[in-house]
């Protein structure tokens, strides 16, 4: 991000305010709230369920309700990356990812002799096995299609694709003719049956543009590129319909709507605290961790990391954070053992606070069991990072 007169104060609550994270939203849906704030990544973690709840005070059960009820769902999309989407972006969603599987197909062809036409029929015999309402795990379909599965053997596991079966997959998913739904119905894990499906597959990169610098405005045209992938010509091209201006003395650009608004715009007196998973949408809309970090705070080390690693200079925050109108004011986790909430504050645990982290400690355990922030995040992995919160938690105590 440019230099810039405009206090980071104001820009890191304005950004919070503009994700829902300063209150008043109680009672909306998770589609409502996909649809203001943009896509949630998933990556088989809490982040979804965390997000909601920070922002309308959603539980699992609202969640889980609207995925069933195909108000929501989890979506190969920018990037080609899985996102939660509101209904009216499936489309948007699956075209914005189009071209994922297409590279996955054409790597393939020219390392592991894929070709084209026999994806094209296993794609076929997929569609023709699935039905809308009966989810076969990938085991199922394997068996169920026959011959029309490939094994590519070595040298496809080594290069992470052991038969042709995700290639098609993919493929289907892409174009709206499958979706992948998690078989107990949970977010928060990566076990997936799929169904057949007719999902209409439309968008441009302006509209994907135009709702992100809804969600994620002020943001610089690299902000906007890593979110979508686009070239520096496409993106281009994106935005040029867009009615946008810059942000004096930034490369931050916002919707000509919301300019004055944005200068009108003050920094809340009181905070208002959320605990976020780290893949939160508050963080990466833009991946430009900096900007959320107070210079006091860059310095600080990250619990359980090699000594020497600082949060200033990471790229993504390597767990959980704690934040307050827009800044990052601490890390945490959740210790299955004890079923609480561990942390490493940058700030006085004020009411506010201690409140903030007691709500969220009772959804964890009561509704989610965990919070894993990936799919691989486990209990035994994070231990580490817990000790090393307790350990600072109890020095500090006794200064």
């Amino acid at each position: 991000m440019a230099n810039t007169d405009i206090p980071a104060a104001k820009l890191r609550a304005w950004w919070a305010h503009r994700q829902w994270l300063d209150g008043g939203r109680a009672g909306a849906s998770p589609a409502e709230v996909l649809a203001a704030t943009g896509w949630a990544r998933s990556v088989g973690g809490a982040a979804p369920y965390l997000g909601m709840f920070a922002r309308a005070g959603l539980g699992r059960a609202a969640v889980d309700a609207a995925v069933a009820a195909l108000e929501v769902h989890e979506l190969p999309s920018a990037r080609g990356c899985t996102y939660v989407l509101p209904a009216s972006d499936f489309a948007l969603g699956l075209a914005a990812g189009a071209g994922a599987p297409e590279a996955d197909i054409a790597s393939a062809s020219r390392h592991l002799g894929v070709t084209r036409d026999e994806i094209e029929k296993l794609c076929l015999a997929v569609s023709e096995l699935l039905s809308a309402d009966r989810p076969l795990d990938p085991p199922a379909i394997r068996e169920g299609v026959g011959g029309a599965v490939r094994s590519l053997g070595e040298a496809g596991k080594k290069r992470g694709q052991s038969t042709t079966l995700p290639l098609a997959l993919g493929l289907l998913q892409a174009r709206g003719r499958i979706r992948r739904v998690p078989v107990n119905g949970r977010l928060d894990q990566q076990r997936y049956g799929y169904v057949g499906w007719d999902q209409t597959v439309r968008g441009s990169a302006a509209e994907l543009a135009e709702r992100y610098f809804a969600w994620a405005a002020p943001a610089s045209v690299k902000h906007f590129r890593w979110f979508s992938g686009f070239s520096a010509a496409t993106a281009k091209a994106a935005l040029t319909p867009l009615d946008l201006a810059e942000l004096p003395g930034t490369d931050l650009l916002v919707p000509t709507a919301l300019v004055e608004e944005f200068q009108g715009f003050t920094v809340p007196d009181e905070p208002s605290y959320a605990l976020l998973a780290g893949i939160d949408g508050l963080h990466l809309l833009h991946r430009d961790l900096p900007r959320l970090i107070d210079p006091a705070d860059g310095d600080r080390p990250l619990p359980g990391a090699r000594e020497g690693r600082v949060f200033g200079t990471e790229v993504d925050p390597q767990g959980h954070v704690v934040v307050d109108r827009g800044r990052i004011v601490g890390f945490w986790e959740y210790d299955t053992e004890r079923s609480e909430i561990v942390h490493s504050l940058f700030v006085p645990a004020d009411e506010a606070l201690l409140a903030a982290i007691a709500r969220t400690e009772a959804f964890v355990r009561d509704e989610l069991g965990d919070a894993r922030g990936f799919s691989l995040d486990s209990p035994k992995s994070r231990a580490p990072k817990i000790a090393a919160m307790r350990a600072a938690g109890q020095s500090s105590a006794g200064r």
